[in-house]
């Protein structure tokens, strides 16, 4: 079992270099795309097949004993020993159950989604590479393997976003999401580092920090756990680090399905249930997680509802559902938040897909508002897609009203109302902009037509249905708190409701949802046009609360400024005056030198005459001094 563990995460990172490798040898582009597409299927369905062996022997073993698999010794000086190791318990098997199989679906989807791209063989290196890393990084049994997955993710993530390069927006794009990340990822390693200093060398794997931080202050805890989400902001999508989201919808629509779905912006909600055991310690510091998951859940629905991009009304959405995920995490409820990732995957996947497939018939179209009628020319995208939906409305008994419904309910139950509410606000708005979405696309202009429509192939359609099943029966996993129960995460303790309590909570949620598309229903069910309603606030919600401006004003443009003042005054003025002054010396003092090499012999003899009497006179000196 160790060594399947180990080839989880090894063969992603060994297909992805033999793609790359060949894509470079290749310059004449002799290598089919069959060859690439070849290698870039058999590693993900393979991994997949060995996931479910693993998940299906670690299910029939105690929920207390994790599988480990040792590689080498990395690090090993003094008292910083860090190990090569992986690490698989029931948290990190769900993780890995359906990052590869929901990768796999991602990668079938993608053969022909960029079949007609001259980076295929490019493309598909770094898709394995992508897969790797978020394998390396849950699995990892300690903090520092655990970041350098989280690092992994995050080139993937930036060559993939800026796989166009040739469009400048792109490349700027993927700088932004690098760079925004980069800042989080500066809380999460100075964590860490606090951490080890902490613990004074006692070990740093997650057993170790578990029964170290015991003996660590209040205040330590605290400022440990503050950073550690610092850096589950910037991969999640938080406020106020979100602002890279909605601009990584410029990579290839398979990446934002692989982005969103699998664990490159999840990682922030998988880090803190994987740290559960220290926010116990520090609820305080949960509720602060809390309240900034549920007002990154309403802002992301307040912008979704005005967006047009269709890919974008998707990313704001994945920005939302995670505010859910730490709604639920920051309250110590880590199964519900894990459950909600997991049902997550499969319809936020499906829809990313079902979007890819719209883009691809319209000729790369995502003007929600330039479609409409097409649920007549692709029914079957239309079926997926209004699955999804659902799913994501917590409509029962698709997958979201499960997992969604948990977290809300475990806000009202543990007495935070204003958790609660916010919550519940948000779920009216997803109802609205998600339905706005369907009802626009597929319903508006019942009278357009498509004749040139391009026909999607089965390599788009199989994933999509799969996806679907997934998300009309997964959420059922959790009935009676089953999947809580199987993943073991260390819970905080609610109390139980009353089945009355409990019914009227979920008869509430479902009018909620309803009530959201509803009014989705009256302004876009009948109607083709978007609203010419001018609201006073809209520009407010359309320009993402105008914190991209408030960032390029306080850093862009100070550190702009701060350059060219380097550049004309301190290096023009200063340093190069100083150096022309020195240099203007130097010069003049040659030109003076340069006099006495004139040419002339006469000259040269007066040098030698002059030089000889002076050292005559020197040396007499010297004789007569003794």
């Amino acid at each position: 079992m160790e060594a399947l563990l180990s080839l989880i995460v090894i063969l992603p990172f060994l297909s992805a270099t033999i793609l790359g490798l060949s894509y470079l040898v290749d310059s004449k582009k002799n290598l089919s795309n069959t060859y690439y597409a070849t290698i870039a299927l058999t590693t993900p369905a393979i991994v997949t097949l060995l996931s479910f062996v693993l998940v299906f022997k670690m299910s029939t073993m105690p929920h207390d004993t994790p599988l480990y698999a040792h590689l080498f010794d990395w690090v090993k000086v003094g008292q910083l020993h860090i190990e090569m190791r992986f690490m698989l318990d029931r948290l990190s098997m769900i993780m890995i159950g359906f990052i590869t199989f929901i990768g796999t679906l991602i990668h079938i989807y993608a053969v022909e989604y960029m079949q007609s791209d001259e980076g295929f063989g490019k493309f598909f290196a770094y898709f394995n590479f992508f897969l790797g890393s978020m394998l390396l990084l849950v699995v990892a049994s300690n903090p520092i393997i655990m970041f350098i997955g989280w690092e992994l993710v995050g080139l993937a993530s930036y060559l993939l976003i800026g796989f166009y390069h040739k469009v400048s927006s792109n490349i700027t794009a993927a700088n932004k999401a690098f760079i925004v990340n980069r800042v989080g990822d500066f809380g999460f390693i100075v964590a860490l580092g606090v951490l080890f200093i902490a613990l004074e060398g006692q070990g740093f794997s997650f057993e170790a920090i578990e029964q170290g931080i015991g003996g660590l202050s209040h205040s330590t805890l605290s400022f440990v756990g503050a950073l550690l989400f610092v850096g589950a902001m910037g991969k999640s999508a938080q406020i106020p680090l979100y602002v890279w989201l909605p601009d990584a919808m410029a990579g290839p629509t398979p990446v934002s399905a692989l982005i969103h779905a699998a664990t490159m912006v999840t990682a922030g909600v998988y880090m803190v249930a994987r740290f559960g055991f220290l926010y116990n310690e520090i609820p305080h510091i949960g509720e602060f997680i809390a309240y900034i998951g549920a007002f990154s859940a309403l802002i992301a629905a307040l912008m979704a509802s005005f967006e047009r991009d269709i890919k974008k009304i998707l990313a704001y959405s994945t920005m939302s559902q995670l505010g859910y995920m730490f709604i639920a995490v920051g309250l110590g409820a880590y199964g519900a938040g894990i459950f909600h990732l997991f049902t997550h995957a499969f319809f936020k996947a499906l829809l990313f897909m079902g979007a890819g497939a719209v883009i691809i018939a319209l000729h790369h179209e995502q003007d929600i508002f330039k479609m409409g009628n097409l649920r007549k020319v692709l029914p079957q995208t239309f079926i997926a897609m209004l699955i999804a939906t659902l799913a994501i409305t917590s409509i029962p008994p698709f997958a979201g009203f499960f997992s969604k419904e948990a977290i809300i309910n475990h806000a009202f139950l543990s007495g935070h109302y204003t958790l609660w509410i916010i919550a519940m606000t948000t779920a009216f708005l997803t109802a609205y902009y998600m339905f706005r979405l369907i009802f626009v696309v597929f319903f508006a202009h019942s009278t357009k037509t498509y004749p040139h429509l391009i026909p999607l192939g089965k390599m788009i359609i199989y994933p999509l249905i799969v996806l679907a099943i997934g998300s009309a029966t997964v959420g059922f996993l959790g009935i009676e708190h089953g999947f809580a129960h199987f993943v073991a995460l260390p819970d905080r303790a609610t109390p139980a409701p009353t089945h009355l309590l409990e019914y009227g909570l979920m008869g509430l949620n479902i009018l909620v949802a309803l009530g959201g598309i509803a009014l989705a229903y009256r302004l876009f069910g009948t109607n083709p046009e978007p609203p010419k309603a001018n609201i006073p606030i809209k520009a407010l919600f359309i320009h993402k609360f105008y914190v991209d401006a408030l960032y390029n004003r306080l850093f862009v443009d100070t550190l702009r400024s701060l350059s060219i003042f380097f550049d004309r005054v301190v290096d023009g003025a200063v340093i190069d005056g100083i150096l022309g002054l020195l240099t203007g010396g130097y010069k003049d003092l040659g030109a003076k030198l340069a006099s006495f090499q004139n040419g002339t012999v006469k000259t040269y003899a007066t040098y030698v005459i002059l030089s000889v009497s002076l050292m005559s006179l020197a040396l007499i000196y010297l004789l007569e001094a003794q």
